[in-house]
Formats: structure tokens, C-alpha cells, sequence
């Protein structure tokens, strides 16, 4: 676990949100290589390494993403703060007084700030707990002095800026993992320390297997492309969501039943559950009610295979997140699992 975390820390240290995912990429690529392997790096953004096994005529894929929620500069206001498009599925609350950073592309530098309501003043402003939170009312901060749209300008901001925020990374001593950005990047750092593992311990998979690391996963077509015409399985490490009705807590691997998109591959998903209590890991079965999944963006694009979706139960998805070290090692154990077992 200690390897995961340290990959997982590594990855939540580097902003990308969907759009700007470049210095991620060559974070994979250089780990990656480092590690003996031959990424692909993907016109679409995607970096692939494919890990031959004994059974080469079907192949399986599994994915994680990298691509976080972020938000985009819409507009200059005249006083010279920022009004903000999001990136990916978010209400503006969940972003309500996050420090941010603006990514300047005119003049390769990083700006930072803190996203607040315009009525922010209890002081002055009588609505400032009430009034609802949108587009038009929830703006950027800057850590500049500014008084005027030329103000801002001039410092290189322009309208396509991308902005990302603070991760606010820590670990408690009780095992806990608060972060935003644990979608998904807990399941990229499982596949990393598996793919060391694979190599370190020079072990052989018993079928070819592509690991794809996608970056447009949180604005819907994730990785349902380049998909080997040779891949019959498709597992999609994503995150467990937690709330009112569900089972997904923060010790157990969840595996997915059905999400936003439907259900996922019956047979599929009941072979990873008899893998679970083979091994005796911990899991729970779920519903997603309103969820995608990269595999479930591939079959939408109409790819011939069966899919399955679990990960790590995160509490408070999309906004500040938190999981725990059980639930981590329950998810790579059962990837692991997966992946040393034969086809279903």
C-alpha cells in the first residue's frame, strides 16, 4: 500500500482538469517508462500500456482516469474578478470558498485565487447564506491587485484560461484519505503499483491486457476509443459513490450494478463477486444512480464487450472527498485478483 499512496499523493499534486491534462500525461509516460514499459500516447490523450499475457486472442482492457472536474474562465467582470464555466458535473456550491489556481496560457504562468458568491459579506449583504449559487452570481478571487477588467488583462488573463482547484491532500492517522479528485485518482495509482508490481516481480498475466489511463472521463466519452478489436472484457476501476440508499461505504470495494447508463455485464459482475468471497475481500454491490463510467461511454460508442465498473467507496463525491486506506487495498486486491484469474 505504501507505493499506492505514494502514487496516489504524486497524482493529486498535479492539476488536470478535463482539457488541460498534459503535464499528467507526461507524468504517466515518464513513470511509466521508468518502470520498463512502452506507453502509447494517444492523439486523444490517452496513455495505454499493454501487458502481453498467455491468451492473446481475446484481451482484456481496464481503465482509470485522470481527468478531474475544473472549471474554465467565461469572463472578465468589470471589477476585475473572474466569472467561471464548470468543467465536468458539480453544484457551485461544492466549490464554494476553494482556492484555485488560473492555469494563464498567453503567458505560461499560474495566477492564483478563491472561488466565493459574489455576496460573500454577511456584512453587506443581507442574501449572502440564502442566495443560490450559480454561474452568474459565483466568481473568482484573484491574489492580485486588480480593480478593473483591464487590471486582470493585463496580467494575461484571458476568456479560456483553465482554472483548477486546491486538492487539499492529507492523510489521517486513522486511515482516512481526504482529497478532491479521489475520482479517480485512487484507481490510476492502484493500476500504477500493480503494473510495478507486475514488472518487479516478473509476473506473466494469463491474458493480454491493455491498462488505459483516459483523460475525458468527467465530460462523458472517457476512453471509448482505441479499444483493441481483440478485447472482450472491459473493467472500469472507478469510484464507489456513497449516500442515502446505498451500500458503498469506505472499507470495502464496491462493485457496480447498475449506474445512469444501466446495468452492467451480469456474468461479468457476478465473477468478480465470486473472486471477492473466494479471496475473502470485502465488497458490497451497489446502484449509481446517476453515474458513467468509461466503459459504460465505450459500449455507448458501441463497443462488442462485456463491462464491469467497481472501486474504492468515496464519501462526498465530486466535492471534498475522503476514502480510507481499507477500502483502497480491498479495490487493488480484487483488481489483482481479476487480472491473474483466466477470462470469464
Amino acid at each position: 500500500m505504501n507505493q499506492t499512496i505514494q502514487y496516489l499523493l504524486e497524482l493529486l499534486a498535479i492539476p488536470s482538469p478535463t482539457g488541460y491534462t498534459q503535464e499528467i500525461q507526461d507524468y504517466l509516460i515518464h513513470t511509466l517508462t521508468e518502470l520498463g514499459y512502452t506507453p502509447i500516447h494517444t492523439p486523444k490523450g490517452q496513455v495505454i500500456v499493454t501487458v502481453k499475457g498467455k491468451e492473446d486472442e481475446k484481451q482484456r482492457m481496464i481503465t482509470a482516469h485522470v481527468d478531474t472536474l475544473g472549471a474554465i474562465v467565461r469572463a472578465i467582470k468589470s471589477d476585475g474578478r473572474l466569472k467561471l464555466d464548470k468543467i465536468g458535473g458539480f453544484p457551485w456550491n461544492m466549490i464554494e470558498g476553494e482556492n484555485c489556481t488560473i492555469h494563464v496560457a498567453s503567458q505560461n504562468k499560474h495566477i492564483t485565487g478563491t472561488i466565493l458568491i459574489h455576496q460573500t459579506s454577511t456584512h453587506v449583504y443581507k442574501d449572502a447564506g440564502t442566495a443560490e449559487r450559480t454561474q452568474d452570481n459565483m466568481e473568482v478571487r484573484l491574489d492580485e491587485k486588480t480593480l478593473s477588467k483591464q487590471d486582470t488583462q493585463q496580467l494575461g488573463i484571458e476568456v479560456g484560461d483553465f482554472v483548477s482547484f486546491d486538492s487539499r491532500t492529507t492523510i489521517t492517522e486513522t486511515g482516512f484519505v481526504k482529497s478532491r479528485f479521489l475520482d479517480d485518482k485512487v484507481s490510476a495509482a492502484i493500476l500504477l503499483n500493480l503494473l510495478r508490481t507486475y514488472k518487479k516481480d516478473n509476473i506473466e498475466l494469463p491474458v493480454t491486457t491493455h491498462f488505459t489511463f483516459s483523460v475525458c472521463e468527467e465530460i462523458g466519452y472517457g476512453a471509448n476509443s482505441s479499444i483493441s478489436p481483440q478485447v472482450v472484457e472491459y473493467l472500469a476501476v472507478d469510484m464507489g459513490a456513497m449516500g442515502d440508499d446505498q451500500q458503498t461505504d469506505e472499507y470495502t470495494v464496491s462493485i457496480c450494478v447498475k449506474d445512469a447508463s444501466g446495468p452492467y455485464h451480469y456474468g461479468f459482475r457476478q465473477y468478480l463477486v465470486s473472486l471477492a468471497k473466494q479471496h475473502n475481500i470485502p465488497f458490497k454491490l451497489d446502484i449509481y444512480p446517476y453515474y458513467g463510467s468509461d466503459a459504460s461511454a465505450a459500449m455507448r460508442a458501441g463497443a462488442d464487450v462485456k463491462h464491469a465498473l467497481l472501486g474504492a467507496g468515496i464519501e462526498s463525491s465530486h466535492s471534498y472527498e475522503r476514502t480510507h486506506l481499507e477500502s483502497i487495498q480491498a479495490t487493488e486486491q480484487l483488481v489483482h485478483i481479476y487480472l491473474t484469474n483466466p477470462l470469464l
